[in-house]
């Protein structure tokens, strides 16, 4: 059986480290962590969802793959059936950042400093990293793809086992990161982000009844992300 990932997986499976133990949660048909198996560039994978359909997917595929002697297919939300000793290597793709925030504050072993955390947030990325930071996470690495119309960003993070310079950082100051910055195409990826929050802000400064509060924050948005563009971030 030939797994021909998506860009989107495809760039994920870049940001695994080679000889990983991999825990990929929300594994769907389990095609990133058996493209992995196959191409020898992983140990060994868990493959964990909520949903038994897609597990039986991926356990047929496993079987096609001849990788079932390679990889464990968990049922459970998130990584309450995955122990710390069992990986090194975890990836959360595909869900919205509030639900990886979650995922990784019922897991607190994840901030133990030993585990390499790959996360792909649909949404709430600022918060997705407001929530890494207050953690203790450090965020080493972001990568930005692009699949079809949508463009995709992913963090590399790894506990620290302690505090970190992003510790109390409002959400204002959360859409771009001095890792995001160093990401190929961080400039185009911001100039489409400064834009959307222009538009914000002058829909609300069109419109009535806007709280104060929100519009203050919504220009601070609008200046980090011109900060950001500026190499002032």
């Amino acid at each position: 059986m030939h797994i021909q990932l998506t860009p989107r997986l495809a760039e994920i499976a870049a940001l695994v480290p080679e000889g990983a133990r991999l825990a990929d949660v929300g594994t769907d048909h389990a095609f990133l962590p058996l493209s992995l198996l196959l191409s020898g560039k992983i140990e060994s994978a868990i493959a964990s969802d909520l949903r038994t359909g897609p597990l039986a997917h991926a356990r047929k595929n496993a079987e096609e793959c001849g990788c079932l002697d390679k990889i464990s297919l968990r049922l459970g939300a998130g990584l309450e059936e995955i122990a710390a000793a069992e990986c090194d290597t975890v990836t959360v793709a595909g869900m919205g950042g509030e639900t990886i925030a979650q995922i990784l504050r019922d897991a607190p072993w994840c901030k133990d400093g030993r585990h390499m955390l790959i996360l792909q947030p649909m949404t709430m990325i600022p918060a997705l990293r407001q929530f890494l930071w207050s953690q203790g996470f450090e965020i080493q690495r972001e990568a930005i793809c692009t699949e079809g119309w949508r463009t995709y960003v992913i963090l590399c993070a790894v506990g620290t086992g302690g505090h970190t310079a992003g510790v109390g950082k409002p959400l204002e100051a959360c859409y771009c990161s001095s890792a995001l910055l160093e990401a190929p195409g961080a400039a185009a990826y911001l100039q489409t982000l400064l834009r959307r929050e222009r538009n914000a802000l002058e829909g609300m400064l069109r419109g009535r009844q806007v709280a104060a509060s929100r519009l203050s924050s919504q220009k601070q948005i609008v200046q980090n992300l011109e900060h950001a563009l500026e190499g002032k971030l």
